[in-house]
Parts: structure tokens; sequence; C-alpha cells
């Protein structure tokens, strides 16, 4: 077991990396390519562990166990043997200890994991997502009797499954049988969803713990093939058909605890998303604008307002595509703080000058009482991954963006690749972490970098971004293309080859923005200054009254007219307060030496 003091400290960190991801679907026939997509963003607070790591596959002797592990989502998340030699560098740690056992399998699949497991060598893939539920517990050795995680559910199903319909059925199987414990036992984070898909078919998966502490309630439904879906820190399953096992996989406590609760009755249909939700997590709108940004991005016009989305059916669980989807439309859309909506977070005050979307809490201790709008793309996030599902070609893709998708760059990996390129590896957070022989630190110093002056800024980081992604995707149907026609093609070494190309051009880049942004000009010397409607706001006007550039007495002595209404205009360009009347008095004085010789040759 794992000491409880360790334990103690560990989960709650725990409750501050799994705290706010975004997950979306889409069926095989509502992809271009006929692929099944799924994909999420790891969106925490403190110490993300952006690495992407390889597992590789193992044989076991008869009898082994497999060690369970707390799911300590900080940098490192894991520190062992047995996992490959992503997880074998220490960083000054011991390595961590198991909290219990279960069998083991004879064989185990190789597999890419992040802080979650994301696709294995059979093309399953899964994203996850933080809910809430109406039950939640704590693990063993911290006071509760649950034993898995949706971290080592995800691990588990990924060694052990070739399709998302025997994953979903092993993990609801495993949690029933040994315990399931979420981010916290607070109802508000408890709960837990996952997308999970392989070339055929995707399921929403949801789960939370049973009222004892020792089992789980779990459900799952089939995204049909013409449909994509969104789930975003809230349960979306609603009406069950528990005589369709085909679109339906439904846990065994389901129907038993909510009819003891009396929230259901047989014969009556269960809203699962009414009964086991805890609605939205935060503030209002939290989940439900991201649903609708990335149903309206993908042409899907639904409500933006409602009353509770615990019960109000606004965003359906699944919805038929409007167009058919790329991996860039997914990338695309972890890049939207809502831009041209009204919600858009490039606009106002809090945006400042020069319209950045980011939005930080507020200082420990402050007493300012409010919520920022939720955006799917944001600042806190350690890595985004795009999984594209599919058999033809090289299989199955893995699409990975460490640190936050506006300034990241989605990389392609193969499933039967063997190891990752060694620059997603490296992805220590810390400040002696910093290398340049990492991409999350590339990315993350790009968009850093950008703050300097960030609606000009990104235009750069934009157009280097879809320069590398389109090369992206012309690799990889090039070499689905050669292996389709029976060509040998080693995909590892052109993705190698295309992520050091990544790597070295997100290093030049925070140079040439500070080059180019720095001290409020650009390169050409234009220049680019504040706008009008944030000077207005900020008081500009109000500020100390602007001097001439030549005092009005002097402008007025060399004019050639001096009547009332140059005298007038004179006096209007004197300072308002302090020197106005040796202002006024000199305009008069002027205008009075001007007139003197005209009135003299007339008396003459």
């Amino acid at each position: 077991m794992m000491k409880g003091s360790l334990c103690t400290v560990l989960i709650g960190w725990l409750f501050s990396i799994s705290s706010a991801c975004s997950t979306f679907a889409a069926g095989k026939k509502a992809s271009t390519d006929g692929s099944v997509m799924l994909s999420q963003t790891v969106d925490g607070e403190y110490n993300p562990d952006a690495r992407l790591c390889y597992v590789p596959a193992k044989a076991h002797a008869p009898n082994a166990t497999r060690p369970i592990y707390f799911a300590y989502e900080v940098f490192p998340r894991y520190v062992g043997s047995g996992r490959g030699a992503c997880y074998e560098q220490t960083f000054g740690k011991k390595p961590y200890e198991p909290m219990g056992y279960i069998p083991e399998v004879e064989h185990t699949y190789a597999y890419w994991d992040g802080t979650f497991g994301i696709m294995n060598e059979h093309g399953v893939g899964i994203g996850e997502t933080t809910c809430s539920g109406v039950f939640a517990t704590l693990p063993i050795g911290q006071g509760g009797q649950a034993l898995l995680s949706i971290d080592e559910l995800s691990h588990i199903a990924l060694e052990r499954t070739k399709t998302a319909r025997d994953a979903v059925k092993m993990m609801g199987e495993l949690a029933e049988k040994y315990g399931w414990y979420g981010a916290d036992n607070s109802v508000s984070t408890g709960a837990e969803s996952l997308m999970v898909g392989d070339a055929d078919e995707a399921f929403i998966f949801h789960i939370l713990a049973d009222p004892t502490g020792k089992s789980a309630i779990w459900v799952a439904q089939r995204v049909p093939d013409e449909n994509v879906a969104a789930v975003t820190n809230m349960f979306t399953i609603r009406d069950l058909d528990f005589n369709d096992s085909h679109n339906f996989l439904i846990g065994s406590l389901v129907r038993s605890v909510a009819q003891e609760r009396g929230w259901w009755v047989p014969g009556q249909v269960m809203d699962f998303t009414a009964t086991y939700s805890h609605g939205e997590y935060t503030s209002k709108y939290y989940s439900g604008h991201r649903m609708w940004d990335a149903y309206r991005i993908w042409g899907i016009n639904l409500p933006d307002t409602y009353n509770d989305l615990r019960y109000d059916k606004v965003y359906p669980t699944t919805i038929p595509a409007a167009r058919l989807l790329t991996v860039q439309d997914f990338f695309a859309t972890y890049r939207s703080h809502y831009e041209g909506t009204k919600y858009d977070l490039t606009k106002g005050l809090a945006a400042g000058p020069f319209g950045d979307p980011d939005r930080y809490m507020p200082k420990k201790g402050e007493k300012v009482v409010g919520n920022w709008e939720r955006a799917i793309g944001i600042f806190r996030t350690a890595y985004a991954e795009v999984v594209q599902l599919k058999r033809n070609g090289q299989g199955s893709v893995l699409w990975f963006a460490p640190h936050a998708a506006a300034s990241s760059c989605f990389v392609p990996i193969s499933n039967q690749m063997t190891e990752v390129p060694s620059m997603y590896m490296n992805a220590n957070p810390n400040p002696e972490g910093l290398s340049r022989d990492s991409a999350y630190w590339a990315h993350r110093y790009v968009f850093s970098a950008a703050k300097i002056m960030y609606e000009h800024a990104m235009k750069d980081v934009t157009y280097l971004q879809q320069k590398l992604e389109d090369e992206a995707v012309k690799l990889v149907a090039r070499i689905d293309a050669q292996m389709d026609a029976g060509g040998s093609v080693d995909a590892a070494v052109l993705y190698k080859e295309h992520a050091e190309t990544v790597l070295r051009s997100f290093w030049k880049l925070p140079d040439t923005i500070v080059a180019t942004y720095s001290d409020g000009w650009l390169a050409n010397e234009a220049n680019v200054g504040y706008p009008d409607w944030w000077l207005k706001a900020v008081g500009y006007e109000q500020g100390p009254k602007t001097i001439p550039d030549v005092p009005p007495a002097i402008a007025m002595s060399e004019s050639q007219q001096c009547d009332d209404a140059a005298l007038r205009e004179c006096i209007t360009r004197c300072p308002t307060s302090e020197g106005f009347a040796v202002c006024a008095i000199e305009c008069a004085q002027h205008c009075r030496e001007k007139a003197e010789p005209e009135t003299s040759s007339l008396i003459v």
C-alpha cells in the first residue's frame, strides 16, 4: 500500500490538474476520410506533466499481479519500472509504491500514454474529461475503499483490449469489482467521462462512485457513425434504452441505486444525466458554452442559453454532423476563444488593447467574487490530443500538441511506432526543466513571448502552425497512400524528421516575435499604439492636459489676423487650470501689439 502521508499530499495535487478538459468525437461517416476521431485537452492548474510516453507490450508470468498506482497527475505522474524508458527517469524521486493489485493477464499491449492512456497498438483510443456526480469517494489509503481511478482504468483498457466496446465493458466491470474514485470526493468533480473509440465505432463512457464507495455506477452510449459529440466537464448521456445493447452499455447498479433512492421507477425512461449528474461545476455555462461553441464551429446551430443544464436537454448526447470533419477541424476547435461571437474573449477591457483571450484567477486572498467565461482554448493546457482511428494505410494516428493549443503545433505519431520522438518525452514544467530539446518548452516559450502584443504576434504563430500542420497532414496522406499501394515506408523516421522541424521552427519564433513587437513598435518602424476604444475605457482622456507644441500667444502672433475669432481661438488653447490667466493676457497683448501699427497709420 502507498503510505497515507504521501497519499494525502498527492490527492491535493490530483484535484488541481484533472479539472477542466474538453473531449470531442466524430463517427466514421462524420469524417472526410472515414476515420473515427476522438480528442481531449488536459487542462490543469498546476505543475502539469505534458510528457508523451510509450509503454511497450509485455509478456507476464502465470499468476502474476498488476500493481495499481494512485492517480498522481502532476509532474512526474509516475516513477518506476515496467512502463518503459519514459517513466524510468526519477527526477530525484523514489519509485512510487502500489496502492493495491489485481490479477495480471498473460500479455499486455503497447500503448501511448499521457496523463491518461491515449492509444494502443490495436487502434483503441481514449480521451478524458472530469465531471460532477451525485456520489463521490476517496481511494484506499485515504479513508476510502476504492482501488481504481480513471487514469488506471484507461491504462488497463489499452493494455488488454482490441476494441472500444471491449474497453468500455472491461473498465465498467473492473470499477464495479474493485471500486472507483474520482478527482476528489466532492460531488462537483468526483465523476468522469471518457471518449472511447476504435476504427469502427466510438462510445461516450460516464462513471461515478456508488453510494457505498466500494463499487461504481457507469454507462456508455455509442456515437452513431454519422454523428459528432462533445463532452466538456459534464455528463451528456440522457434517456437510456435498457433493451438496446448495441447502442447502450449499462452497469449493473444504474437501475438499482436510482430505484432505491426514489429517483426512478421501473417502466419509466431514465435520464442518466438528470439522475446522476450534479450539473455544471464552477459556474453556469462552464460546460454548456463549450459544447455550444464546438457545435457552432462544426456548422451546427444550437441555443446558447438555458436554465439548468442538468435537466434542460439543450445539447443532444450526439448529433448528426452538418459537414464532414477533418483532424484540422478538431485542431481549430481547440484554439477557440469564442472569436466572432458575443462571448469573444479577445474583445473587451479584460482582453487589453491587443486582444489577449486568457483570463487568470484572482490573486489568493482577494475578495472579489465572480467568474470568467470558460473557452475551449485555454492557457493552462498541458497537452491536446486528436486520435485518428482507421485501418487503411499505416493504421491509426495520434496527433499530439504540448502546452496550449493556441501556440502549439499538432504532430503525427503512428500507432505502429515503438518510441516517442525525444522532444515530446522532455517536458519538465519546473524552471530547472527549461530545455531547448523540449517541444513543451518551445511552445510555452512562444506562448509567453506572444503576450508582448498578442493579436499581432499570434498572426506569426498561426502562420507557422498552419504551414507545419498542413505539411504533416500531407505527410500522413502520402504514407497512407504508399502503404495502401504495397510500398514500404519507414514512417517513424519521417515523423521524427517532421517533429525536429517543428521543434527548430518554434524555437526560432520567440526571437522573431521579440525582435518584431518589442517596446510598442513594429520592426518596420510603425507605431502600433493603443486603439481608441481602449483609451476611452481606461480614462486616457482624463489624463494631464496636452501642452501645445507652440504656445497659444506665439501661434497667434504668427497669424495674419487679430480679430475676435482669433483671440477666442488663442484663449481656448490656454491651459484650463494653472497658467490660464497669464496665457489669456498674453493672447490679448499679442493681439494689441499686432493691431497698434495699423491704428497709428490711420491717425496720421
